[in-house]
């Protein structure tokens, strides 16, 4: 290997908390992801996996902003990869096709013991397809389900012999999964499940929640196109039902666009950074105004009334047809009905949304049908097992194999 790549390819090493086992031999786990969220979930399951391996654990292969941090080296900064939108996949295809054979022939090159594809499905199975193609058999494991379910059901059944198992952070996937044609897959909880203590109102602060939290959403595409809707349908809410006070949670890399955006709502909003700001604001909000992602169930979690909206760039929009789901909302997916109003392209305008969000400011009835459709989804996403050491449990089995 030349000097840069020696570089790369130096493991990040994970010791476990408690050794008990004279094994010293290192597990040698490949992780490929694309974006914050596949940093966040490798990041997160490092330690369970050299805990339960009960040896050294060394990683490879791609990091984000959180294993960085942790000392991992990267193949090459993941914002190569991650982009969206048809259009801006359209834009980046050389730089793309290029690190997908940069990272199936490191993976090649290294032989580790187990790969781990977190989130980016596309980028993934080309290269888990790569790495197939050249003759290795060692485990690849995809976390998380690819969206099946939502549109190109075909995906599923092209994931066998590619991965060995997938790992799904919805309830309802497995079943999909297997009625597809797809590989293995266990459910193995939603990473909030960890979080929902900290997400739970106590009884006072449903009693008393008085403001309306609104998430314009985390790129600078879904700001830049539902800010301005969202802050006509908030004034348009204040002149129904009389003064609140507004707050944006955001993310620090948008932040600046949210607050230049914001200056032309008739209502001056309190914008705020940080999950436990977030997480406080939801906690005592009367209801939320929210483009759809993780958030919404978060806000489920959160038993917070809520309204969900979207809308895609135009070329994406003509790709509708394609969308096979009864509902984009993950909440309403989870628990099998509509219980969060959904308002996207078209139907995503001030008056549509005013209307649904003084529905459930002033009626009584159709808050406790929200608050209850939120405990259901709590329910749903139960598992005896905390995600991660789950996930251990499975990796592990299949190194074994």
């Amino acid at each position: 290997m030349g000097t840069a790549l020696q570089t790369q390819m130096r493991p990040l090493t994970i010791s476990p908390q408690t050794e008990t086992s004279s094994n010293n031999t290192p597990l040698r786990l490949f992780l490929v992801l694309g974006e914050p969220s596949g940093d966040a979930l490798a990041a997160s399951l490092l330690q369970p996996l050299a805990d339960h391996a009960n040896r050294p654990l060394h990683v490879y292969g791609l990091a984000g902003e959180k294993l960085l941090a942790m000392g991992a080296h990267s193949l090459f900064p993941i914002s190569d990869i991650a982009v969206m939108g048809l259009s801006g996949v359209l834009a980046n295809l050389p730089r793309i096709f290029s690190r997908i054979h940069q990272t199936a022939q490191a993976i090649i090159q290294l032989q580790p013991d187990v790969v781990l594809y977190c989130d980016s499905p596309d980028f993934a199975i080309r290269v888990a397809r790569r790495v197939r193609t050249a003759g290795l058999t060692m485990p690849q494991i995809k976390y998380i389900c690819p969206s099946v379910w939502a549109w190109r059901p075909g995906r599923a059944k092209a994931m066998n012999g590619i991965y060995d198992a997938v790992l799904a952070i919805l309830p309802f996937e497995p079943e999909v999964m297997q009625r597809l044609g797809g590989p293995p897959t266990h459910y193995v909880g939603h990473p909030l499940n960890e979080r929902i203590a900290e997400l739970a109102p106590s009884p006072q602060e449903l009693a008393t929640r008085q403001h309306v939290v609104v998430l314009p959403g985390s790129r600078t595409s879904e700001v830049k196109r539902l800010m301005p809707i969202f802050g006509q349908a908030i004034a348009q809410l204040q002149a129904k039902v009389g003064a609140f006070e507004v707050l944006i949670p955001t993310v620090p890399h948008v932040r600046e666009l949210v607050e230049m955006m914001a200056q032309d709502w008739p209502i001056t909003p309190h914008i705020i950074v940080g999950e436990t700001e977030k997480y406080a604001s939801f906690r005592t909000a009367r209801v939320a105004l929210a483009a759809s992602g993780t958030v919404t169930l978060e806000l489920a979690l959160a038993q917070l009334p809520s309204v969900v909206a979207y809308k895609v760039d135009p070329l994406a929009s003509l790709l509708r047809f394609l969308v096979k789901v009864p509902s984009i909302v993950l909440p309403n997916l989870v628990a099998g009905t509509n219980g969060y109003p959904e308002f996207i392209l078209e139907r995503c305008t001030p008056e549509l949304l005013c209307a649904a969000l003084a529905d459930i400011w002033h009626d009584a009835h159709a808050r406790q049908q929200q608050l209850q459709f939120c405990k259901t989804v709590v329910a749903a996403l139960q598992t005896d097992v905390p995600p991660n050491t789950r996930i251990a449990q499975i990796i592990e089995r299949h190194i074994s194999c």
